[in-house]
């Protein structure tokens, strides 16, 4: 005999495995994004809330752990646009700019992640999802909401300016997934 209660718990149960299986990933994704890892926990747990509420739209989808890292995405672009805005407006405030930048000296060994912040979101994705999730094009393109064409050339663009700021080796070693 089926209760209603019955098809609540097999929803609850079933987000709970996609949780488990997926929540490492999706923070990971985050702190990849963002380079902050308080964010990245303070996002995954949010998109997870988000994946909750569309639960019965999230697990109908053909591939619910692409659109949970398009919900990841979505959340990191819109924190960042949120804090470039505040930085505008405290900038505006204050106004302080400074009257010269002079190039940083760069040391012989850069951070990986350091350099991935240094590049504009689409393309930090782009790279990020390709190479340290190891994501087909499509599958990125899915997660991002952008065409399989756009993500072969910002992952090109992203990785030419990786090489730029690493050197090749640190590049090709990041395309090989070791950092």
């Amino acid at each position: 005999m089926f209760t209603p209660g019955d098809e609540d718990d097999d929803r609850a149960a079933e987000f709970r495995a996609f949780f488990e299986r997926h929540y490492a990933e999706l923070a990971r994704l985050a702190h990849l994004l963002t380079g902050e890892t308080d964010a990245a926990d303070d996002l995954a747990a949010d998109a997870m809330l988000a994946l909750w509420n569309r639960w019965d739209r999230v697990r109908a989808a053909d591939h619910p752990a692409a659109y949970a890292r398009g919900v990841v995405t979505n959340l990191v672009r819109s924190r960042i646009r949120g804090t470039v805005r505040e930085r505008r407006r405290i900038a505006a405030f204050w106004d302080r700019r400074p009257e010269h930048t002079e190039d940083p000296d760069v040391p012989a060994v850069v951070d990986v992640r350091t350099a991935l912040r240094a590049l504009p979101f689409r393309k930090r994705a782009c790279v990020v999802l390709r190479h340290a999730f190891d994501l087909s094009e499509r599958d990125t393109a899915l997660a991002l909401g952008v065409s399989v064409g756009t993500v072969k050339s910002q992952t090109s663009k992203g990785m030419a300016e990786l090489q730029r700021l690493l050197g090749d080796r640190a590049a090709t070693e990041l395309a090989a997934g070791r950092h």
